[in-house]
């Protein structure tokens, strides 16, 4: 007869912490991946978005849509020191609207990494409550710099197409293992906090690429 011998117990346990270990290394790899694959897909939404944008302006006489993003239409008051601006959001559809006869898909305004926002980082401490995503509450997860509707330009009137920044993340912190800002946040905390935030951007040539928040903050100082 032949005695079959079973894993004592510090082999088991043995094991037992091999598999702990190699879980340890390869969840951060796994969840790195799929951070990548949803700012690939983001940043082939805004490319898709820029085609329309495109198609847009050649039915248009060449002039970008005369639309608003979420922010603008229900945060007007950052606009509060440019009324004759202000005052043309309430006729101003939607850019998702605008765009819709030249989107395959409303899915197109979706980032898979949009969990929605407590401010709006731009005008921070505004609040802009969006749960459970942007996207869920206002059509899409990104925003228009929309001083180029507000003076109807083309693409042919900026000097700098590939650095003016056209859309974009509506938050910093899809892409990056850091928290939202929140309205208590202090100025200190919202400053370390943006310092580590990434943007997807559409620029005025239609090249979308992912940038840090300094050079987000790079093409809104660009002048138009």
């Amino acid at each position: 007869m032949v005695m079959r011998r079973g894993f004592t117990l510090i082999e088991l346990l043995v094991v037992i912490a091999i598999i702990a270990i190699l879980a340890g290394l390869l969840f951060p790899v796994f969840a790195r991946a799929k951070a990548m694959a949803k700012q690939t897909a983001c940043i082939s939404n805004l490319k898709q978005i820029g085609d329309a944008i495109t198609m847009y302006m050649s039915d248009y006489d060449d002039i970008f849509p005369h639309a608003v993003d979420a922010s603008d239409k229900w945060a007007p008051q950052q606009w509060d020191q440019f009324p004759a601006f202000e005052a043309q959001i309430p006729y101003m559809p939607l850019m998702p609207v605008a765009l819709h006869p030249y989107t395959k898909s409303d899915e197109v305004f979706h980032c898979p990494a949009d969990t929605g926002t407590h401010v709006l980082d731009d005008h921070f401490p505004q609040v802009f409550e969006t749960a459970p995503s942007m996207y869920a509450i206002y059509g899409s997860s990104y925003f228009f710099r929309t001083e180029i509707a507000f003076r109807y330009f083309s693409d042919t009137a900026f000097k700098l197409p590939a650095q003016v920044n056209v859309m974009f993340d509506g938050a910093g912190h899809w892409h990056v293992p850091y928290r939202a800002m929140e309205p208590t946040d202090d100025f200190d905390t919202y400053l370390d906090l943006r310092h580590e935030y990434r943007y997807n951007c559409l620029y005025g040539d239609m090249h979308a690429k992912s940038v840090t928040a300094d050079q987000l903050q790079e093409a809104w100082n660009l002048q138009l």
